[in-house]
């Protein structure tokens, strides 16, 4: 299949490092932007106009609604579709079916649903959320069951432990679906992925660690008579040459303090998701070893939660490796770099080109 290559709207704010930086002289470089409109209006223009299939739009504590911002940025761009965070346990069915059609009329059809379910038991219960991991993923799958009967357009009532609905109803569904997408590395999230959802998301790592993964979710698509694609998630530094980009990965692990990377590993260790589990074993807290697989970077995971890889190299490497996961099934790509704006056109510059001598890229990234 196409493969289908998505950047990151920085809902949280931006910079040119990976955490706080040890030193001052560091932290006076790390001026972070605000993800004001205005500036995100940039970032999400870049993403039309380089050849991006979308951008996806992030959810959680420290970040801008996501529906909010992306409305307001499908009406500056004409191409890009808005891959939107949602929490089951923020939002319930019936409303998200409801915003999830209006948005595909105002944007032309535009909407992808990323569905996350959630991880870190405190952020979760910040949110008011006191579910347990896989209780968690029972509520999704029922969240996900409402909304595909919803988008039939006729009455219908459903009766679960999560939600009771009579006589549910959207009275205005949207020809086109959106694209629902649903991550994690756990085998609740395996099950539901194979039951309900478009696509199954892991975070990047090592090609033989996500094809243990997809192969599972693929299994028990097919057992159920569906199919199913696969996608994952890697930050870029694609430079000219080899050495530049591995110059940048020095500069941001100069950057980490040591006390902070020891409470984030802490913080992880105490974790509730599999995926993000997976992601510190990556690296076990080392920070001398952090080139896991040719061109794959952990240093990410050292401090930061969520997705924890980066792809490293030149233009031509980086290539290489995208052509790599893609052959595995790997068919959506979604990429992020610091800045966003900056390293949206660096990559588009440097590597869209060669993926597009390959054949990889749809009509999007001609």
């Amino acid at each position: 299949m196409t493969l289908r290559l998505h950047w990151f709207l920085p809902l949280h704010g931006d910079g040119r490092e990976v955490a706080k930086s040890a030193d001052g002289v560091a932290e006076a470089r790390n001026i972070r932007r605000e993800p004001e409109l205005n500036y995100l209006g940039q970032v999400a223009q870049a993403v039309d106009g380089l050849g991006f299939a979308g951008a996806l739009v992030p959810t959680g504590l420290f970040c801008e609604d996501p529906w909010l911002v992306s409305a307001a940025l499908s009406q500056q761009t004409r191409n890009m579709h808005f891959m939107i965070a949602c929490r089951p346990s923020s939002l319930p069915p019936m409303v998200c079916a409801q915003s999830a059609a209006t948005f595909q009329r105002l944007s032309g059809s535009r909407l992808m649903l990323n569905i996350v379910t959630g991880g870190d038991a405190d952020e979760q219960r910040r949110y008011g959320d006191w579910l347990d991991h896989d209780e968690r993923y029972a509520r999704t799958e029922e969240f996900l069951d409402v909304f595909h009967q919803a988008w039939r357009g006729e009455p219908f009532d459903f009766h679960g432990k999560h939600y009771q609905i009579k006589a549910g109803l959207l009275s205005r569904p949207h020809d086109v679906r959106p694209t629902i997408l649903l991550g994690g590395s756990s085998a609740a999230a395996q099950r539901v992925a194979a039951a309900h959802a478009d696509v199954y998301l892991a975070w990047g790592e090592r090609p033989d660690g996500l094809t243990s993964l997809t192969s599972r979710v693929g299994e028990l698509a097919a057992e159920r008579g569906r199919s199913i694609e696969f996608g994952t998630r890697f930050h870029v530094i694609s430079r000219d040459t080899a050495q530049e980009a591995w110059a940048v990965t020095r500069r941001l692990l100069d950057g980490m303090d040591a006390s902070r990377i020891a409470d984030a590993q802490r913080r992880f260790r105490r974790t509730e998701s599999e995926g993000q589990r997976r992601m510190a074993a990556l690296h076990g807290g080392r920070t001398d070893d952090l080139e896991v697989y040719p061109n794959v970077w952990a240093g990410y995971g050292l401090v930061r939660p969520g997705a924890g890889a980066a792809l490293v190299g030149s233009h031509e490497q980086v290539a290489e490796r995208i052509a790599e996961y893609h052959a595995l099934g790997m068919n959506h790509l979604i990429l992020s770099g610091q800045p966003h704006l900056e390293e949206a056109y660096n990559f588009a510059e440097g590597v869209l080109p060669l993926l597009r001598r390959q054949g990889l890229l749809g009509q999007e990234a001609s």
